[in-house]
């Protein structure tokens, strides 16, 4: 596996880990203010800086509109924001340490139709210029990918573009189908 063309086991660990952000299902949020739960992924970063990541994750307008905005304490794991506000401010997070790669594991699966767009609008600014990983079951969230692979028992067992996949009437054409049908299956591009 190569990254920017190096074989990815010239890359130290450290250096790895420091290219990389992750944005999970199960995102952790500290007992701190939301500034600094923010600030996490670049703590030299100015006040600036963590303000337009939030802009950029979709988070800015519910941390103003809090009685303390971005000195707001959220509670251990976050337990006074709803999960969109959780994805957001992690993936804010995420946005504030321009990671080279970007690893969404299941982040949007939890959120209603309207977080997620936020959501998915947010990741469509910044995935620019840079390699994002997305491990989904909620199809819609992988809709505008590059390239999508289909994993059954560890092994890949489709690879296209949404539209390429939808026309082959496959496995993934299935899986969106039954999306489709329990009403999951939202395209937003």
């Amino acid at each position: 596996m190569t990254v920017d063309g190096v074989n990815l086991q010239q890359y130290h660990v450290e250096s790895w880990c420091q290219q990389m952000g992750v944005v999970s299902q199960d995102t952790f949020i500290f007992n701190q203010p939301i500034f600094d739960n923010i600030r996490y992924g670049k703590p030299e970063a100015t006040e600036t800086e963590v303000m337009e990541a939030a802009k950029e994750a979709q988070a800015h307008a519910f941390i103003a509109a809090l009685p303390q905005g971005y000195q707001t304490i959220v509670g251990e794991r976050g337990y006074r924001l709803s999960g969109g506000q959780r994805q957001r401010l992690a993936l804010a997070r995420a946005i504030l340490k321009q990671p080279e790669v970007l690893i969404l594991d299941e982040a949007t699966s939890a959120l209603d139709s309207y977080s997620e767009r936020l959501v998915q609008q947010a990741l469509a600014m910044f995935q620019q210029n840079r390699t994002v990983l997305v491990v989904a079951h909620r199809l819609s969230t992988i809709t505008g990918a590059d390239q999508i692979l289909v994993l059954e028992e560890g092994e890949i067992v489709e690879r296209g573009t949404h539209r390429e996949l939808l026309s082959r009437g496959e496995r993934y054409a299935h899986y969106w189908q039954l999306q489709a049908q329990e009403g999951m299956a939202v395209n937003w591009n």
